[in-house]
């Protein structure tokens, strides 16, 4: 059996950005699941992903702005998403949602 080949860099970084593409095509194809939904199972949602867009392209020298990252997360206009897909939070999200923060459950150091 041949030895598996090792990655190098280049190779890791392709594979990682094809697994972030397509987690973003997954999460503009679920808009039936709400970012509160995922803030309060995963401390994380599409404005974190859109933020940490921002910053790694800003670390990087690369000019774009806090809309045109969500552009690339939301697949459009931020405002356009949420006047089609977001719905106003229950009682029980907003209890989920404030108890997971005040306990500091599983920080994802970019809110």
């Amino acid at each position: 059996m041949p030895k598996p080949k090792e990655r190098d860099d280049e190779e890791r970084t392709a594979i990682e950005a094809a697994v972030f593409r397509r987690l973003v095509q997954h999460l503009q194809n679920r808009t039936d699941v709400q970012n509160i939904d995922l803030m309060i199972l995963a401390n994380f949602c599409r404005n974190c992903l859109g933020k940490w867009y921002l910053a790694e392209a800003q670390q990087r020298g690369v000019e774009i702005s806090d809309p045109e990252a969500r552009k690339v997360i939301y697949g459009m206009p931020y405002s356009d998403w949420k006047k089609r897909f977001q719905k106003p939070a229950s009682p029980e999200q907003m209890e989920a949602f404030n108890k997971r923060h005040q306990v500091g459950i599983g920080d994802a150091s970019s809110h």
